[in-house]
């Protein structure tokens, strides 16, 4: 199961408009099709592998599940071409550059979480498709999916062992149109009061250098940082020579690498619901069911998210474009309709 077999394989312009059906059918479409289609994977005993099972899908005949995992090749060739044209010689990763891969070795997954971006319940999940949490993943608190060394890191092992896992188990990642993220970022860890640690480590931070005669429970508690302050932070040269961005607000293409580590499956928070299906099927797992956002949640956040950027000056919003433009160019999206580039 070689790159050179990946590359062969055309896209039909038939399976790509069956894959637009599918991904907009309810997720329970998608377990249903698993559940029916791929009987003889792991759910009968046989225990392929995700990756394996992928594979399949790409060389077998034309189906429903194969147009959906013609959609995902048609993500993962975009991606290629992206590094490709947008990146230059790369240094070579540390164990350190892998914390954010994590390891399920029962089911054959590597799974890269970006903050903001539904990774509280993929490791939600993951600790229910290990066993180590409650079979419903919507019943593990999410301070014990955050626990350190709940679930281990490609960086734990060493370089054979890494090695092994990259080439034979299935890698994913889920990805978000940056500024809505950032926004989300802002809104979660420094405008909410549960927010009182990052707003004590950050804010109190942000406060001191950027406000000009700050009140002193500002200064003590950084409890009041206002976007456009956010913005300057990320934007100052001194924050990211004094120490990396936080993970919260680091460029998803910093913290899972894409163009150095090969991305099976690229699911985006705009379509999560089917992404989410799509892979646990593969995992051999559809009758697991990933936690769905309340009703309306998703546009809500788009909302938010263009009310907070619409007083943030044109300049302010090239230099943020230009800041996450990796991400931008590698994931394909366009910048949002409200943000003034020119």
């Amino acid at each position: 199961m070689g790159r050179r077999c990946w590359r062969r394989r055309a896209l039909a312009a038939a399976c790509l408009g069956a894959a637009l059906l599918l991904l907009g059918a309810a997720p329970r479409a998608l377990r249903l099709a698993f559940e029916n289609s791929l009987s003889s994977g792991w759910l009968s005993g046989k225990r392929r592998s995700p990756l394996q099972m992928l594979y399949d899908l790409d060389q077998g005949p034309r189906s429903a599940l194969a147009a959906l995992a013609a959609e995902h090749r048609q993500r993962r060739d975009l991606l290629r071409r992206a590094c490709s044209r947008h990146t230059r010689r790369q240094r070579l990763l540390g164990p350190e550059d892998l914390r954010h891969v994590l390891v399920d070795d029962a089911h054959g997954l590597l799974y890269c979480y970006v903050p903001k971006v539904a990774c509280t319940n993929w490791k939600r999940v993951l600790l229910a498709l290990c066993g180590r949490g409650p079979a419903d993943p919507r019943a593990i608190p999410a301070h014990e999916a955050h626990a350190p060394g709940r679930l281990p890191s490609l960086a734990d092992f060493g370089p054979a062992e890494i090695n092994r896992r990259l080439r034979a188990y299935l890698a994913f990642l889920f990805v978000r149109e940056p500024f809505e993220r950032l926004a989300s970022a802002y809104r979660n860890k420094l405008a909410r009061p549960h927010g009182a640690a990052f707003q004590r480590r950050f804010g109190t931070r942000i406060v001191r250098r950027l406000r000009p005669r700050p009140r002193p429970e500002a200064l003590a508690r950084g409890h009041d940082v206002r976007f456009a302050e956010f913005l300057a932070y990320l934007l100052d040269p001194r924050t990211r020579r004094d120490e990396p961005f936080n993970e919260h607000w680091e460029r998803a293409h910093a913290l899972c690498h894409p163009c150095r580590l090969r991305y099976d499956v690229v699911g985006r928070f705009e379509t999560l619901a089917d992404d989410a299906a799509f892979v646990l099927g593969l995992a051999g797992a559809p009758h697991l069911r990933f936690p769905a956002p309340p009703p309306g949640a998703p546009a809500a956040a788009r909302a938010r998210a263009e009310r907070l950027f619409r007083d943030v000056s044109p300049f302010y919003q090239r230099r943020l474009f230009d800041l996450y433009r990796m991400d931008f160019l590698l994931f394909n999206y366009s910048a949002p309709a409200y943000v003034r580039l020119r």
